[in-house]
Parts: C-alpha cells; structure tokens; sequence
C-alpha cells in the first residue's frame, strides 16, 4: 500500500511543526478543490458527448489549444472518422465540433492544473523541510495516483473509439470515476489528519461511528452504481420515482444470462441498483442522525454526522429530481457534484468520530 490513510502523530498547541502541518493540509485542500470541480467538469462533459472530440493523447503539446484553421480541420477529420461522428453528430460541422471540443479540452486541461499545482506545492514544501515526519510516502503515493488517473482517463477515453461505440466502456468510466473519488478522498483524510492530529470522539460515539461506517461503505456503492448508470445512459429510461415500470420491484432484473451481466449491462438493473443502495445509504445517514441526537452532546462530532445527514438528503432529492426530469446536463452535473460534497461531509464524520485516546 503506497501510504496508510490512518492519522499520523504531530506535536500538539503552536509548535512549528504544527504551522507546517496547517499549512500543508490547507495545500492538500485546494488540490481536493480542483479535483471536486474536476469530477463536475468531467460530469458535464460525459453528458454533452464531448469526451471523445479529442482523439490524441498529448499531455504537453495538448495544453495549447488549436492555433490555426488547418489544425481545427486536422482535429475535425480525426473526429469524423469515430463512430459517434457517424452516428451521432454526422453533419454538424465544424462550428459544431469546436462546441464540443472546448469542453473536454478545459477538461484535459483541469486535470493538468491539478498535476501542476499538487507538483509544485509538493517541491516546495519538500525542498523547505515543511513536510510532517512520516507524511513524504504517503504525498508520493499521491502523486503516482495522479499520474495513473491520466493514464486511465486515456484509457477510458480510448475505448469510445472502437467500432459501433458512440460512448466510452461503462466499465472504464467507473474505474475513472472510483480512482477520482480515492484520490479525493486520501487528499481530505490526509488534510484531516494534519489539521485535528487528535482523535475526539467521545465514548458513546463508537455505535454511531459503526453506522456511519455503514453509511458511508453504501455511499460508496451508490457512487459506483451511478457510474454505471451514467455509462450506460440508463438514467434516461423508466423515469418515474419511487415506482420503476409501474412496480416498486419491476420485472426483468434478471433477463440477461449469466445472471451477473445484469449487474452492469441491463438498464433496468442498473438503474434499480443504484436506486436501492442510495435508499440503503440515506436510510443508514437517517438512522446515524437520529442516535447522534440521541447519544452525542453537542459539539463538532454530532455537527458533523448531522452534516452529512444534511448531504445525503440533497443528494438523495437531486437524484430524485434528475431522474424525473430525464437528466438535463445542468442537473446532472449537479448530482454527480454532490456526490462528492456527500463524499466529504462522510470522511468528515468518520473523522471526527475517532474515538479518544484513554488519558
């Protein structure tokens, strides 16, 4: 394992080593920053169609966008000869090309700021000396999950060129997706455990802390069932709530054979999936509220498990509300944001649920 998320030892009150700690996890939380508007940004250009407009991997020469009419049409002729020009956008002509370019170049291009920007903050607080003891394993490890995260996203990207596709493999987008969301996630809880080195949660935590675990494992699992049903478009089929073809458990779930290619290639199963583990997830942060009233005294770790009650319960309306207005690119990028928003506020309860240290 590149780098053990668990909290690391710091000095405690104003020692020097507690100011670089700070300030490398303020660091650590800007580059979170980037890549929660990364995963909104890369949301909105799945829904546009605009991810496979570009088909060159070029990870120095891409940050210049096209300078000349020849290069746009060079670019252009690239696109016309992929299935989804063909199928999809035949005809729309290079005005229409260049809409759908722009997005998905921002997106390349975000994704290079973010390398940037985690690169140079890593240099500079390494060559300073401003780096916690124990923390420089886990900062690289960070860095190859970035680099492999580009390396996927071509990947991905790479199988919408295939014949008769018009979209990238499900199963690629998910792996993006899940390797986007781990490396969101190691950033906050590393950032986390820099800022509050001391567990806090008080003794009658430990039942809620276990099911805000829950929480947020079937979080994690609505996460990737949704990237399933993001790949397979299946969000704009039976869009009705809380019935789905008329019934609450609909027929056909099991249609496909073997029995498990349901899990990710039938639409009616996909989509149910996700329906029910985000109904086990926001029944499971329903239930983790109600004993943080019940057992917590006020203070940041019952703030924070009714934060993400508070999180999971927008989130659940957003996908309601998406569902039923048949996944317009405003709304879609919406959930898939706040997806993370839930992400966060679910790394911070657990956080803030460690139980203390016996004097």
């Amino acid at each position: 394992m590149p780098f053990d998320l668990r909290p690391l030892s710091l000095p405690e009150a104003d020692h020097p080593a507690r100011r670089d700690a700070r300030a490398v996890a303020r660091w650590l939380l800007g580059v979170a920053g980037l890549v929660w508007l990364m995963v909104a940004i890369g949301g909105a250009t799945r829904l546009t169609g605009s991810g496979l407009s570009i088909m060159e991997w070029a990870p120095l020469s891409g940050a210049l966008p096209p300078m000349t009419e020849a290069e746009w049409n060079r670019l252009y002729d690239l696109y016309r000869s992929i299935p989804q020009y063909a199928l999809v956008n035949q005809g729309f002509g290079l005005e229409g090309f260049k809409g759908i370019f722009w997005l998905e170049w921002l997106h390349r291009q975000w994704g290079r700021l973010i390398g940037l920007a985690f690169v140079t903050g890593l240099a500079w607080f390494w060559v300073r000396g401003r780096i916690p003891r124990g923390y420089k394993p886990r900062l690289l490890g960070l860095l190859a999950l970035g680099g492999l995260q580009g390396a996927i996203g071509w990947y991905m990207v790479a199988s919408g060129f295939e014949a008769d596709r018009t979209a990238v493999s499900p199963y690629r987008l998910v792996i993006h997706l899940g390797l986007a969301l781990v490396i969101y996630g190691a950033l906050v809880w590393t950032a986390l455990g820099l800022l509050r080195p001391a567990p806090e949660g008080p003794p009658e935590a430990r039942p809620v802390a276990a099911l805000v675990r829950v929480t947020f494992w079937a979080l994690v699992a609505a996460m990737l069932a949704g990237g399933f049903v993001a790949g397979t478009r299946a969000g704009f089929t039976w869009n009705t709530f809380p019935l789905m073809d008329g019934a609450l458990v609909p027929t056909g779930l099991l249609a496909l054979d073997p029995w498990w290619r349901n899990l990710t290639a039938n639409l009616l199963t996909v989509q149910f999936n996700h329906r029910v583990l985000a109904t086990l997830a926001g029944l499971a942060a329903l239930g983790a509220v109600l004993l943080a009233l019940w057992r917590l005294p006020p203070g940041r770790p019952r703030r924070a498990v009714l934060g993400l009650g508070a999180a999971v319960a927008l989130q659940y309306a957003l996908g309601v509300a998406t569902l039923l207005w048949v996944v317009p690119v405003a709304l879609g990028t919406l959930h898939q944001a706040t997806a993370v928003l839930v992400l966060t506020a679910a790394l911070v309860a657990l956080h803030a649920l460690r139980p203390a240290r016996a004097p």
